[in-house]
């Protein structure tokens, strides 16, 4: 459970860069890197220098339940990573860094232009500029290139030489990296203008408002206690940290588990086991080669409560057993331990999932219904062990597997799912009921006129099917195993032709679903071309040396009626082929669908993963 202890202060500004500096604070090593570009450095100098608000910061003191791996802010001495911190900086790394940096540092600040292109600087206060009311603050705040010597005209014209201190003195451009150490400075200005009263009243009055902005500036701190669960504490990060990319539970993980036995690096544990799982099937791109570390610790989580449920009812101790879960704040709470117990079984679990997945022809990774449905997988298979590969056992887990599929029930927020299905299907096949995901499938005929996308993880259904059906191809009479299917550039194509259609004046939604489309490789979808069935089929007894009777049988095996398509009967090929393909889902599923009126809106097609694109299916 989420629970937080926190403090709201202020302390000044230069006490927290020092802290920094010397290794009291630190960063949890899942932030990522600083990244402020010369304007935003140019615009917290200037809202400083007018003691303006920034923002809090938010900070975890060290030494409690969350053992983050810590590494100092960029730019901090090197023996300060050898320090251990009193407080990790959870909110406004990038604020304190770019102070650090621009008022600390005697080194050149590297950041960038608004271009994004890499750019080192150095940063000056031209406090004439500073003084004038009339000027923004911020054009006050000068960063000059490592050289010291701002040009223009290409290099011709120096506009600025600050290569000497005489330089700076002479010009009145005082360095941000003398803010909080500004006395050597002042005593060489001094001297350099030969200590004239005007000078002296300039430098003052510079003093009072715009440096003596900088001493006495308090930060407001959030900071956290160390009784802080490290669920509240990545909520709170995710919750603050509004600005980046959202990080995921590996991520924090990562670090967790660095803090937890010095040495650990998860990431380096996640690349092994991804490699070995991609190399477990001698094919590229297929089904695991996409698996995200994050799957696979949510199966991890179930495997751990799991086991902590049936020891608590097991030891029949008091109080409700603990439930199975995989979501996000379980998988933060697993322990380092229970990775390690369980992530080799898994792995062989994950490897079981992919051949699972050969079994019922999904081969390519594009091809996999829901990604997502690979966690309870996984984690059934581990569980099962050896028993997974006795024929009653896998019917179960076929028709489990299709129910979710068609049933079109893993496309949400699942995680639940994934903890029920895990218990209701080991126990389904030591003789329980049926599962959850079982009973809620349902499929509606209607369903597969509104099937026009191969994201939709129906259509990947039908399209397995149909090869796990043995489905020859139109030319050759080849059915479509794992190597016949990369080998020959199989794909999912239309009957009649999209061109056809569209000349017959057939609209789209009736001509683009997955009852006119099936399996045929590339070299056969090309002799179909964009003619009428009638034209491509008696081309290819040339093409391939078949006879019609052949054929005929090579298109039975898809579903389809010879006689219709040999007639161009486009509606009649509809009628029948649908019919066919439900009863092909009612076999995987094992449930009969209603042939009745529906009553409801078809349901859209789900968008398994937005960043593959909306692949046109020809």
């Amino acid at each position: 459970m989420a629970r937080v202890e926190f403090d709201s202060t202020k302390k000044p500004l230069d006490d927290l860069l020092k802290r920094a500096r010397d290794g009291l604070i630190q960063l949890p090593d899942f932030q990522r890197g600083w990244v402020w570009d010369d304007e935003g450095l140019r615009g917290l100098l200037a809202s400083i220098s007018r003691s303006f608000p920034v923002g809090a910061i938010m900070t975890l003191q060290a030494g409690g339940e969350v053992k983050f791996k810590p590494r100092p802010i960029e730019g901090a001495p090197p023996g300060s990573a050898n320090v251990a911190p009193e407080s990790l900086l959870l909110d406004g790394q990038q604020r304190l860094t770019s102070l650090y940096q621009t008022t600390m540092r005697r080194s050149v600040v590297e950041t960038m232009n608004t271009k994004k292109q890499k750019i080192k600087r150095f940063y000056y206060i031209d406090m004439a500029r500073a003084l004038d009311e009339g000027v923004d603050r911020i054009d006050a705040f000068v960063g000059i290139p490592e050289s010291k010597i701002e040009t223009r005209n290409f290099g011709k014209e120096v506009v600025r030489d600050l290569t000497t201190e005489e330089a700076e003195f002479e010009q009145c451009m005082f360095p941000t990296n003398r803010i909080f150490d500004w006395n050597d400075w002042l005593t060489k200005f001094a001297a350099y203008w030969q200590y004239a009263p005007d000078k002296m009243q300039f430098w003052f009055k510079f003093l009072n408002e715009v440096l003596s902005a900088f001493h006495q500036y308090q930060m407001p701190v959030i900071e956290l206690g160390k009784s802080t669960s490290r669920e509240a504490v990545c909520l709170v990060f995710e919750k603050v940290n509004t600005g980046g990319k959202k990080l995921d539970a590996f991520e924090l993980l990562t670090a967790i588990y660095a803090g937890e036995e010095e040495g650990f690096l998860l990431r380096e544990e996640w690349t092994k086991i991804a490699k070995t799982l991609k190399d477990a099937i001698a094919l590229k791109e297929h089904p695991l080669t996409r698996l995200q570390p994050t799957d696979f610790f949510q199966a991890l989580a179930l495997l751990f409560t799991r086991d902590r449920r049936l020891n608590h009812l097991a030891a029949q101790l008091p109080g409700d057993a603990p439930a199975i879960s995989c979501t996000r704040d379980t998988v933060l709470s697993v322990p380092l331990g229970a990775y390690k117990q369980y992530a080799g079984a898994l792995e062989e679990g994950f490897k079981k999932a992919g051949k699972f997945l050969f079994g019922q022809n999904i081969f390519w990774f594009k091809d996999v219904p829901y990604q997502s449905q690979l966690v309870p997988l996984a984690a059934i298979l581990t569980e099962l062990g050896d028993r997974w590969t006795q024929e009653a056992v896998r019917q179960k887990l076929a028709q489990w597997y299709w129910c979710g599929v068609f049933g079109e029930l893993y496309g949400g927020a699942i995680e639940t799912r994934f903890a029920k299905d895990l218990a209701d299907v080991l126990a389904w096949i030591d003789g329980g009921p049926e599962p959850t995901t079982v009973k809620d499938s349902a499929f509606r005929p209607e369903r597969l006129k509104t099937m026009t996308s191969r994201l939709s993880a129906a259509y990947k259904g039908v399209h397995a099917l149909l090869m796990h059906k043995q489905a020859r191809d139109f030319l050759s009479g080849q059915s479509y195993n794992q190597t016949s299917y990369f080998d020959e550039a199989v794909d999912i194509h239309h009957i009649f032709p999209r061109a056809w259609c569209q000349k017959m004046g057939i609209p789209r939604e009736r001509y683009d679903t997955i009852i006119n489309k099936t399996p045929l490789s590339s070299k056969t979808n090309r002799i179909v071309g964009g003619d009428a069935p009638s034209a491509y089929l008696a081309r290819l007894p040339k093409q391939g040396a078949a006879s019609d009777a052949a054929i005929d049988t090579h298109l039975e095996s898809h579903l389809i009626d010879p006689l219709l398509l040999r007639s161009d009967d486009f509606d009649g090929f509809v009628g029948r082929r649908q019919e066919a393909l439900l009863g092909l889902i009612e076999v995987a599923t094992g449930k009969a669908i209603y042939r009745g009126v529906a009553t409801d809106e078809p349901v859209e097609d789900m968008i398994e993963d937005e960043a593959e694109g909306l692949e046109a299916a020809e």
